[in-house]
């Protein structure tokens, strides 16, 4: 049951300590769990909705304090599996969409696609994701639930045991407050003539990013190019196979297909996969020899395939990292919404960056051309850049931060001598920091590194700003 809490915040296991009170109920369904954080899975009080909606039934209130053991009403592992590989969609999502909603639809639209304008297209994708903006969840414009359900599980722990506070091992190298990741997917010919001059512009702002690449069918893939892209010190992976949309129609396909895909892997030295259009299937993953996967959206609202992972941190998928996406693709900026302004983007970096989480982008060589979207994505940089400068975002590449989270998922926080210390393959760039309440509300503090401080010490050799997650105290003591 603390698999989730313990493997998000890498803090001693021993101080972790709850159990499931009563029998979960054979139905999966949604509640909720504190205010408004909505929950997907069975639940061992009363019977989950059916919809995600507003009023859902609270199991917090019956939550029960006994001494330091806390008695939970579900699972919390199993919920946020459940959100991370986007079970909840598998029956009565309200995201299901009433047009293309069948395989042969879809067929017969992508394989018109590439003679249709993007004049036409996005006209066709408007209807095709019409009432997006109603959807209740995930929440848009950034979801952020299973960051708020570890969050609240830590406040219950701390006042339950009374603890001053818990140790954990921060989320990013050397302390870094955030992280971020620019990526461009090569869809087309005419991307791929511009991927050289946006290596320059991002270069020209001190970013590296990675291209992402279809094996087959859309263009030819020199050699040449592929070396151009790793000697300048950007990163080359993996786009489906030929992007046609169908990947994941047909898991007997899809084994056939991964083949392929594994072959150009290798050939490549590409260690991460993004799947074309983001169609997706995580218990799939298994098949194919990536590392890391980039493929779901933290909310899939303007997505060809909804639903949406609920978190802003990587995540692992068995053996493979989950990359999410947090941030809107370029695309459904510019000719789904209209907007060529980096205001939403700014807006989603504000809240992903309230919770230290990783701002993730999707920027087409393909669709950025345009002097409206260039000089857009050119603010962007632009504030990535001062970000940076102010010490608040590690920008890395795809490949950095898969490095990071498995080494720190490897990395453990051990009590020495009265002291906590760091030990295992992270501990040369993993900082300590500290989970604490204040005013029934979660805050997070950073120890200098190296720490030399005591357990029982104070605060004040603590030399980060606090992280104030909002996570009010409520359960039932019995």
């Amino acid at each position: 049951m603390k698999e989730a809490l313990v493997d998000f915040y890498r803090c001693p296991e021993g101080l972790i300590n709850f159990s499931l009170v009563g029998q979960l109920s054979p139905e999966l369904g949604y509640f909720a769990f504190g205010d408004g954080t909505v929950c997907y899975g069975p639940t061992s009080w009363g019977s989950p909705a059916k919809v995600a909606r507003n009023g859902l039934r609270d199991v917090s209130q019956h939550v029960i304090a006994d001494g330091p053991h806390l008695g939970l009403p579900f699972n919390p592992s199993q919920i946020v599996e459940n959100l991370r590989r986007e079970r909840y969609t598998a029956d009565g999502y309200e995201g299901k969409r009433p047009i293309l909603s069948s395989r042969a639809m879809q067929k017969t639209y992508y394989c018109l696609r590439p003679l249709l304008p993007v004049s036409v297209r996005k006209h066709l994708q408007r209807l095709f994701l019409r009432n997006w903006d109603r959807l209740f969840f995930p929440r848009w414009p950034v979801d952020t639930t299973v960051e708020q359900i570890l969050e609240r599980l830590l406040v219950l722990i701390l006042s339950s045991q009374k603890l001053e506070r818990i140790p954990f091992i921060w989320f990013w190298p050397e302390g870094a407050l955030s992280c971020a990741v620019v990526t461009h997917d090569v869809e087309t010919q005419g991307g791929l003539g511009f991927a050289s001059r946006l290596m320059d512009l991002d270069e020209a702002f001190g970013i590296k990013s990675s291209f992402q690449i279809v094996p087959e069918g859309q263009y030819p893939v020199s050699d040449n190019f592929l070396n151009t892209i790793r000697t300048r010190g950007f990163e080359v992976g993996i786009q489906d196979l030929n992007h046609d949309g169908n990947l994941f129609d047909d898991h007997e396909e899809f084994l056939l297909q991964a083949q392929s895909i594994n072959a150009y892997l290798q050939k490549y030295g590409a260690q991460g996969f993004r799947s074309g259009r983001l169609y997706r299937n995580a218990d799939w993953y298994e098949a194919l020899d990536i590392s890391y996967d980039m493929s779901i959206p933290n909310v899939a609202h303007l997505e060809p395939q909804r639903g949406g992972c609920c978190t802003v941190f990587p995540y692992f998928v068995g053996r493979v990292l989950e990359i999410p996406l947090t941030t809107i693709q370029d695309y459904s900026l510019f000719h789904i919404l209209g907007e060529y302004s980096v205001d939403l983007w700014k807006r989603q970096i504000a809240l992903i960056m309230e919770k230290n989480g990783l701002v993730s982008f999707i920027v087409h060589p393909d669709y950025i051309t345009e002097k409206r979207a260039l000089e857009a994505y050119k603010a962007l940089l632009r504030h990535l850049s001062d970000l940076r400068s102010e010490g608040k975002v590690w920008t890395a590449l795809p490949r950095e931060v898969n490095r990071w989270w498995r080494e720190r998922s490897q990395t453990k926080v051990v009590l020495h001598d009265g002291a906590w210390r760091i030990e295992g393959p992270a501990q040369e760039r993993a900082r300590i920091a500290y989970a604490s309440m204040k005013d029934g509300h979660l805050i997070y503090r950073m120890a200098p590194a190296p720490f030399t401080g005591s357990v029982l010490g104070d605060h004040t050799s603590l030399d980060s700003p606090e992280m104030q997650a909002t996570i009010s105290l409520g359960f039932c003591q019995k």
